[in-house]
């Protein structure tokens, strides 16, 4: 079956209205985070807000078979990416085999290579990835997980990724990971922020539920320290990306150096070489690929099982909140949790959240995801767009 088009997309989802009463704004509103960029104060640290950091920005990508069937995926950054899908990627696989997945990723991660495989170019080629899986389980008439192998477990166990610890617990989540306010910049008042907030957290969670906490990039190897030495008594499952993905040498020495809480990143490393690294040179405990950015589910794949024959799980960044990541997650022998991010209003259920529709929410504390064909998402044909590549010019 040959491709017959592939284009960027947005996908209209209709924004549902809840039912219930809310009991507060929620810490997605006003909660202060860092990132890279923070090192200067006049960068906001408002959600979204902060140049190259609003992954919001969603891209779909339609890709269409010679039958009329089509799948979609989801990728991010706006236009930079839908641009790369749709004036580099498409011209150079239509007219392919639509159920050749490695060849059409091959042929997608070389072509990049003279203008940078990786970064914006890698999130395009995760989006026709993902709708590649979406489109093949949809023609062979079969849920991702079983076009994997099946299932390797009987549900998913998600960890709630939120501030609000006290709502999280009502959703019947078991396990928590909590954001990071701090660049380290901000020194010793950086410290006492974080060991004021991670100490709270664990009062809040009590002593026999995992706590993880994030610091999105955020921090130098001399703070991780600083901060991990302070961190001891709380018992943290995992400290989350303290450094950008291009210092290995902090990575490793990070690794020699804690002992007492696990390390794990990967949400902005791309492509299997790049968690290679990680691997071989003993600088990880978690992996944490996001099927987004990685270069889709084809290459999480890969990056599982690298990390597999080192003893290593992956547990992909928001993976319970995507279902190319519970498809994963269901599927996968060595991801034995999945992120699910909550940032909607306490009091309002997760079933009156707009999400993605046919999307499996959590339920009892687990997730069991679609079987339905493709990645089962129920997305009528006429909530798609066109991407209009003019919007970006009249935003500037």
């Amino acid at each position: 079956m040959k491709i017959k088009d592939i284009r960027a997309v947005n996908v209209k989802i209709p924004q549902i209205q809840p039912k219930s009463k809310p009991r507060r704004t929620n810490w997605n509103v006003n909660a202060p985070r860092a990132l890279p960029l923070n090192k200067y104060p006049e960068f906001s640290t408002a959600h979204g807000w902060m140049p190259g950091a609003d992954a919001r920005r969603e891209v779909w990508v339609q890709i269409t078979a010679e039958d009329g069937t089509w799948g979609l995926g989801l990728c991010s950054f706006g236009e930079p990416v839908a641009s790369l899908v749709d004036y580099h990627f498409a011209p150079l696989l239509e007219d392919r085999d639509c159920m050749a997945l490695e060849y059409l990723n091959d042929v997608m991660w070389r072509s990049t290579q003279r203008f940078g495989a990786g970064g914006v170019a890698t999130v395009a080629q995760s989006g026709i990835d993902l709708a590649l899986w979406d489109l093949k389980g949809k023609l062979l008439g079969q849920p991702v997980y079983s076009l994997l192998g099946g299932p390797a477990r009987e549900k998913i166990r998600p960890y709630c990724t939120c501030d609000d610890l006290d709502w999280s617990k009502k959703l019947g989540f078991t396990a928590f990971k909590i954001s990071n306010p701090v660049h380290y910049e901000m020194g010793i008042d950086g410290l006492n922020i974080l060991e004021e907030k991670i100490a709270k957290a664990r009062e809040e969670v009590g002593p026999n539920h995992e706590l993880m906490f994030n610091p999105v990039m955020s921090f130098n190897v001399e703070f991780t320290l600083r901060l991990a030495e302070r961190l001891r008594p709380y018992g943290l499952r995992w400290l989350e990306e303290p450094l950008i993905p291009a210092d290995l040498e902090g990575h490793i020495q990070l690794k020699r150096a804690i002992t007492w809480i696990p390390l794990a990143t990967g949400e902005h490393h791309q492509g299997r070489h790049a968690f290679r690294q990680l691997v071989e040179n003993h600088a990880i405990d978690v992996v944490q690929p996001d099927i987004r950015w990685c270069g889709g589910l084809s290459e999480a794949v890969k990056i599982h099982t690298i990390a597999e024959a080192a003893g290593i799980a992956t547990i992909p960044h928001l993976g319970a909140g995507l279902p190319s990541g519970q498809h994963f997650a269901f599927a996968m022998p060595e991801s034995p949790l999945a992120e699910y991010w909550v940032g909607s209003d306490p009091g309002i259920p997760l079933e009156e959240v707009t999400s993605i529709p046919g999307m499996a929410l959590p339920k009892d504390g687990y997730i069991v995801p679609s079987d339905a064909p493709g990645f089962g998402m129920e997305i009528p044909e006429g909530w798609i767009e066109p991407w209009d590549h003019t919007t970006a010019m009249r935003l500037r």
